[in-house]
């Protein structure tokens, strides 16, 4: 199994990059997921249940908790589904989810 650190930061030189691309129109962000088999709330313990959970528990309740602020600003879900082993791609990588989530432009993406 490949392991690879977690990929939930932008930083300062992508975000950058991305905006001087100057992309107009709709654009679509993909997210490939994986899950642990609990959730790791040290970060954060103030949001931590009173029972530990999975990690795709724990991402349903980040789902469900910040879809209406996606919906709010226009954007909408795609596509939310298992993922599983690569078609072409590295044997050892595999995801538990994918997720595709749409907005009208890149300002309200970054809104």
């Amino acid at each position: 199994m490949i392991s690879a650190p977690p990929y939930l930061d932008v930083s300062a030189e992508a975000g950058r990059d991305f905006m001087m691309r100057a992309i107009t129109g709709p654009v679509v962000m993909l997210n490939l997921l994986r899950f642990r088999a609990e959730a790791d709330y040290s970060a954060t313990p103030e949001l931590a249940p009173d029972a530990p959970i999975s990690g795709r528990d724990a991402f349903m309740r980040y789902f469900e908790h910040t879809l209406p602020f996606l919906q709010a600003s226009g954007g909408s879900v795609e596509y939310l589904g298992d993922g599983g082993a690569w078609l072409i791609g590295p044997a050892g990588e595999r995801w538990d989810a994918v997720m595709l989530i749409r907005q009208a432009s890149v300002e309200a993406f970054i809104a």
